[in-house]
């Protein structure tokens, strides 16, 4: 792991055994990390990618559906390979679309994989709202600055009550907080994006992995499998809707370049 990583970790484990976890408890804890990246647009790494903007669409990809909005692309080249576990495409670029339904209290979309040197044509997005609606906020330009995505080396630990065997973690509410104490400090708390690593949602109830596995198996009529799935970006949108929106992938499915096969879900708290 990156140092910036193990001093995550670190603090996490000061943290935890000063919350009174016994020091084995929390090693088991941490052999459960898993790295991830985090984009935001005042990071330390490199420019590889964007927030929102026009939507460049292949050539004859079908039309967007309405209230759909380009929440980033990606520049999969100028992302490292060692930034995620995700077997993802060396080059190209990745569109991640959302959309809301219900006033904006649960979320849909998709990503569409831009093979690189596909032509291509900006698309005007059709946003089908009421001016009130807490996604027509998207529509307001972000400074220069706000635009762009740079990466950090990051590390996530289960923040999600139903990935933890309670006998096992009996101070599992300690270690959640002293991670939440961790994420704190250097800034997780506010508008970012994350690739691979654990889900979150505010209530630590849902782990969307999970979730993801089971509407795979309920379509296909098979067993889940949770191993499988990956957690391909998060949104913690904050600045423009009081939640966030998830896109999960079968790792089979990113393999293949699959990225058609993205199910997004998302968890809202109401209009900002």
């Amino acid at each position: 792991m990156k140092p910036e990583m193990l001093d995550r970790l670190h603090r996490f484990r000061q943290k935890a055994l000063a919350h009174g976890v016994p020091a084995a408890e929390v090693e088991r804890w941490l052999a459960a990390a898993r790295p991830c990246a985090t984009l935001t647009p005042h990071g330390d790494g490199p420019v590889v990618g964007r927030f929102g903007g026009p939507a460049a669409l292949p050539a004859g990809h079908p039309a967007v559906p309405p209230r759909t909005y380009l929440i980033a692309s990606l520049d999969l080249a100028a992302l490292p390979g060692d930034a995620t576990t995700l077997p993802l495409p060396p080059d190209g670029g990745l569109l991640l679309f959302a959309r809301s339904y219900d006033q904006g209290m649960d979320a849909g979309g998709e990503a569409v994989y831009v093979p690189a040197g596909t032509p291509v044509v900006e698309r005007d997005l059709e946003s089908g709202h009421s001016p009130d609606d807490p996604w027509a906020l998207l529509d307001r330009p972000s400074s220069p600055g706000d635009e762009i995505l740079r990466l950090t080396y990051d590390v996530s630990l289960p923040d999600n009550e139903s990935l933890y065997d309670r006998a096992a973690h009996p101070h599992a509410r300690q270690l959640r907080d002293a991670w939440q104490d961790v994420r704190r400090e250097d800034g997780r708390h506010g508008p970012h994006f994350q690739l691979d690593g654990y889900t979150q949602d505010p209530y630590g109830e849902t782990d969307m992995l999970t979730a993801s596995a089971w509407m795979a198996a309920n379509r296909s009529g098979e067993p889940p499998r949770f191993e499988d799935w990956a957690l391909l970006v998060q949104w913690y949108g904050g600045r423009y809707v009081d939640g966030d929106v998830y896109w999960t992938i079968d790792r089979h499915d990113a393999a293949r370049r699959r990225f058609g096969e993205v199910t997004v879900l998302g968890f809202f708290e109401g209009p900002p």
